[in-house]
């Protein structure tokens, strides 16, 4: 039976050097969080590493496998109504590869319980730029395509672009998952723009981000042009749509 309030949600595709170390370390930590990883097919062998670990997590570690590579919005939003309908209250998305500290998650947690936060949005640009063994042109990609966005959209968060966020169930729930459209990089600026729109407060919780240091990158240049162009398009949306507003999920 579940007792815990809070699951991270972690994507994975060949993580097998990262991904039995972060399981561990979410699982070290003071305050309860279960783990749901999601992974698309990874020849590596990360599914079957986690699925291992089961035997020793069996009430905290969950799997969800998917063949072949679907993207990273598709694998949170497979993540977000699976744990929608086990009824967890606080639903993370955090990377496998270390660069999205464990520790913070906590500091997530008490943005959304003690400080009045419906998406707590771990942050690399709300205290400077604290980023790290990042090349400095992709240091300053990332924060101008931050920059960009809140020019565009006009949310006042200045990561907009940041992967290591916790939900408030009821957001989830509201923003009606099967209207986000992207599945790549620009998933999470919808994912933050719509929450914007529906009403929804958002607190930004300063982070390090720290490159992986085992593994290999998932980001391209696409990536990043999805996203730039994405946002045009969201705007352009937004025109037309009607946003449930909080407090009036959606049937």
């Amino acid at each position: 039976m579940k007792t815990c309030d809070c699951i991270v949600i972690i994507p994975t595709y060949n993580e097998k050097e990262n991904i039995e170390n972060i399981i561990r370390k979410v699982f070290s930590l003071p305050k309860d969080f279960h783990i749901l990883v999601i992974d698309d097919g990874s020849p590596d062998g990360t599914g079957g590493i986690v699925k291992n670990l089961q035997n020793e997590f069996p009430e905290a570690l969950h799997i969800l496998e998917r063949e072949g590579k679907q993207g990273l919005g598709t694998a949170y939003i497979c993540g977000f109504k699976w744990a929608i309908e086990k009824k967890y209250d606080y639903i993370f998305e955090m990377d496998a590869d270390f660069s999205h500290n464990p520790e913070d998650l906590p500091r997530l947690y008490a943005a959304c319980t003690e400080e009045g936060a419906d998406v707590a949005v771990g942050s690399r640009y709300c205290n400077g730029v604290n980023v790290v063994n990042w090349p400095l042109g992709r240091v300053l990609m990332s924060y101008f395509a931050s920059v960009y966005v809140r020019i565009i959209t006009g949310m006042k968060v200045q990561d907009t672009t940041a992967g290591f966020v916790c939900y408030r169930r009821e957001v989830l729930e509201t923003i009606g998952l099967d209207s986000i459209h992207f599945k790549g990089y620009a998933f999470q600026i919808e994912m933050k723009f719509t929450a914007y729109k529906c009403g929804y407060k958002l607190i930004e919780v300063p982070i390090i981000f720290i490159n992986r240091v085992l593994g290999t990158s998932k980001m391209n240049s696409s990536i990043f042009g999805e996203a730039l162009f994405g946002v045009l398009k969201l705007k352009w949306w937004s025109f037309f749509r009607k946003y449930p507003q909080k407090g009036k999920a959606l049937p």
